[in-house]
């Protein structure tokens, strides 16, 4: 079955790697198949560094006739991996808008496979047990610049490898007691050849196959052969495996396998203010550093989802950061910048006022109330329109009043006058303060009747005009705002997880309580997007918002012209 591209994807470059299928195929080889594989350890979540990858494999097999991608967990630790894990992995895959058909496996699918190999490995001679302890193991390895040494074990005969090999099988040794190692060559300058171990005992019940093994394959034994076994014909990994790719190839001529996949490297993704190791965002949840995998601070794609991503976003993204060999740091700008492509052309508009203060319209009828026709996308109409209520007291934003306005201060202050936005021209007539504390309590103003819907009878104009919710009408919200998790660019330069935790943002989460929404967002939807006019884009948390209390999340933030300009002076 073809693989179909995603809904929506960009149109994919042509890359060195879809330079190199292009040229398989024109000369003929592996009968004309394209099959790519995306094999995640169920450790952790997805993050935006996997979504390259998922791009990647799953988008090359819907470019090419025939195309096939195959969605196999790497599930050889059992003391690291989940089953809630596994499924939130596909959760991840198919919101980012791929699906595998009936090709989802795992490496544990071949255990018994793969312990075939091993014994046939040892019966040629190029696998052996050896008895050192990890830490001998590591001494004995040597250094980059120093060969190793061979174990004492290695010269230990066939009859005696086999044995030794189907007892660790049984179960008859403690973790750590014996290992399976390949006989390579201890002196290779590639320290990835100097005999690497191939299982070790582990006597942990597995996701899939229970308490059957307490032997489990390493990394580069069981990839390899997994990708031979369902006719992998271009396995994509990331550039840390360079150096192992003579391993892979090793295992695969030491082996009757059906195939031999190559091995293409490509550049990870590294993405400014933003960590991708597992380990330490394992650490991140695991320290309550964060409320858990989906906080919306996360780069996981749980997170990213909460917090108001969109999947075809995050593909767009991907197609234009491009595959490369050349390692390089993307800044975040750029993946929010085209995350607010896609949302101004999708998300309904509203208002809401975050940092609510009461304006007064003492000329407004006190029972009066009246509704504004409001687009809820001004170069969207498939969107329609909503009913805005307008009463005598509004809510609008603390920030947009001041009582001795600097220069190029074009907002609300003593004796101006200003727009409200859909409704009429007001001028701030006095401020109501509280005595003790001399903080304002409401901003009074009088309106123009004859400026209804935002125009002046006479043809005047003002320059600011301000976003508002009618106090009677307002819905009362909790509202998040998010910044980057970590203060510093390159925060993954830290050695040790003490020195990272002193580089996490202490501003990355402010809760806003009691913020004022119009009323049409009381029947938003769990993960529903808008555009909060003048505030940025947010998304209502599915997590946390209760019917009549709900959460919005901020996505990405608008540019603000007048606090750009504060800034500066």
């Amino acid at each position: 079955m073809d693989e179909p591209r995603a809904p929506g994807a960009a149109a994919a470059p042509r890359d060195f790697i879809r330079q190199r299928i292009s040229e398989d195929l024109a000369a003929g080889r592996n009968d004309g198949r394209v099959v790519t594989r995306f094999p995640p350890e169920p450790n952790g979540h997805l993050h935006i560094g996997h979504a390259k990858s998922v791009c990647l494999n799953f988008g090359i097999a819907g470019e090419f006739a025939g195309g096939r991608c195959f969605m196999r967990f790497d599930d050889t630790n059992p003391s690291r991996e989940r089953m809630d894990y596994v499924n939130a992995i596909l959760h991840d895959v198919r919101w980012l808008g791929f699906d595998w058909g009936d090709r989802l496996t795992h490496a544990s699918d071949y255990f018994q496979q793969l312990y075939d190999y091993a014994e046939s490995l040892i019966a040629g001679g190029n696998a052996y047990v050896d008895s050192l302890s990890a830490d001998q193991i590591r001494d004995y390895r040597g250094t980059l610049t120093e060969p190793g040494r061979d174990s004492p074990y290695r010269a230990r005969g066939v009859d005696e490898n086999l044995d030794l090999f189907r007892r660790m099988r049984a179960g008859e040794f403690d973790e750590g007691q014996h290992v399976l190692r390949a006989r390579i060559d201890m002196a290779s300058p590639n320290v990835n050849m100097r005999d690497p171990v191939m299982y070790r005992i582990l006597k942990q019940a597995h996701q899939m196959t229970g308490e059957a093994w307490c032997i489990y394959p390493m990394y580069d034994f069981a990839h390899c052969v997994s990708d031979a076994l369902e006719g992998i014909t271009h396995s994509l990994c990331t550039l840390e495996f360079e150096d192992h790719r003579p391993l892979y190839d090793w295992f695969l001529e030491h082996l009757q396998v059906p195939c031999h996949p190559q091995q293409i490297e490509f550049s990870r993704l590294s993405l400014s203010h933003t960590v991708m190791s597992k380990r330490v965002l394992n650490a991140l949840v695991g320290e309550g550093h964060v409320s858990g995998w989906d906080d919306p601070r996360m780069p996981t794609l749980s997170g990213l989802r909460r917090r108001g991503y969109t999947p075809a976003a995050i593909r767009d993204f991907c197609a234009r950061i491009g595959i490369s060999k050349s390692e390089n740091k993307v800044e975040l700008a750029l993946l929010e910048s085209v995350l607010r492509e896609h949302l101004d052309r999708e998300a309904p508009r509203a208002l809401a006022v975050l940092d609510p203060v009461k304006l007064i319209i003492d000329s407004y009828p006190q029972q009066d109330e009246e509704f504004f026709a409001a687009a809820n996308h001004p170069a969207n109409p498939a969107l329609g329109s909503r009913q805005v209520a307008f009463s005598r007291e509004l809510w609008i934003e603390r920030a947009d009043f001041m009582q001795d306005p600097p220069r190029k201060f074009f907002r609300l202050a003593p004796g101006r006058e200003v727009r409200l936005r859909f409704a009429y021209y007001v001028t701030c007539t006095h401020v109501e303060c509280d005595p003790a504390s001399g903080e304002i309590v409401a901003i009074h103003a009088r309106h123009d009747p004859d400026s209804r819907g935002g125009g002046s009878a006479d043809g005047r104009k003002v320059k600011g005009t301000l976003h508002w919710v009618s106090a009677r009408h307002a819905l009362d919200a909790q509202v998040r705002l998010y910044e980057t998790l970590f203060s510093v660019a390159d925060p993954a330069s830290a050695r040790h997880e003490e020195a990272l935790a002193q580089r996490l943002n202490p501003h990355s989460l402010q809760v806003l309580h009691g913020c004022k929404l119009e009323a049409s967002l009381a029947q938003a939807a769990s993960g529903a997007r808008y555009q909060f006019e003048r505030q940025g884009y947010f998304c209502v948390d599915g997590a946390d918002s209760r019917p009549g209390q709900p959460v919005f999340n901020r996505t990405v933030g608008l540019r603000d012209s007048w606090s750009k300009t504060a800034a500066k002076e």
